[in-house]
């Protein structure tokens, strides 16, 4: 038995029409799924992994799944990870980013917290599936997959109106991008089982921001039962 697609708000389950008042979120014509930070320097098993987000080794093989379903739909996929200059100086050797002081404050001393997205390190590569149609956006160093990026520039070259988020961390870079997404006027959806935040309370706390002032937050499966009536396409 097929059941219909749903989605939440503020944790509570509810019904999600195609045709309803989420129907500009749920056109796969005008959609682009944005992988956070999917890369090894949080994703690596190796004890010197510079910002690890344990949680975030959950979905890597469900967000390949995902993906391959996104394109199969005709909705682009675009990696984006972040990546500072080799010199540092866009963080610890210049002004450091505000989490290397108040994320320890939680976890403890990070080992090799300095080394974190270095371009050209080991730990800006991908540990999710790329593949040669995908988009990749890089030099994110900051928070939000906006910021400094050419990503918006990005979605507009390509008339994406509506954008699909996934990845880590929900509380964190996928929230800011879901906030910096809003303000420029695109459709956010956020994928509640392919992110992972620092906690499942933070988690969750993010997933309700959104759903009270962002977006739409529904699971893949469901995104992809409401894509599921529109034609696969080959070009957009």
């Amino acid at each position: 038995m097929t059941t219909s697609p749903a989605h939440r708000v503020y944790g509570e389950h509810r019904p999600l029409a195609t045709d309803g008042a989420f129907a500009e979120w749920l056109d796969p014509t005008r959609s682009a799924v944005i992988s956070i930070d999917m890369h090894d320097g949080h994703l690596s098993e190796e004890p010197d992994c510079p910002c690890p987000a344990p949680r975030g080794r959950e979905v890597v093989a469900p967000v390949d799944a995902f993906h391959r379903a996104a394109r199969a739909a005709g909705v682009p996929v675009i990696h984006v990870r972040s990546e500072v200059r080799a010199s540092g100086v866009d963080d610890v050797r210049g002004v450091p980013s505000a989490w290397r002081t108040t994320f320890p404050q939680w976890v403890g001393p990070i080992p090799g917290a300095d080394q974190h997205a270095l371009a050209g390190s080991r730990w800006t590569r991908f540990t999710t599936e790329v593949l040669p149609g995908d988009e990749v956006v890089t030099g994110k160093k900051r928070l939000s997959a906006f910021y400094p990026t050419d990503l918006d520039f990005l979605l507009r070259q390509m008339g994406v109106r509506t954008v699909v988020l996934d990845g880590i961390m929900a509380d964190c870079c996928v929230l800011n991008t879901a906030f910096d997404a809003n303000n420029l006027s695109y459709r956010v959806v956020v994928l509640e089982d392919l992110v992972r935040g620092t906690d499942e309370a933070l988690e969750a706390a993010a997933l309700s921001v959104v759903s009270l002032h962002l977006g739409l937050v529904t699971t893949s499966s469901d995104l992809l039962a409401a894509w599921s009536p529109v034609p696969a396409v080959t070009a957009r």
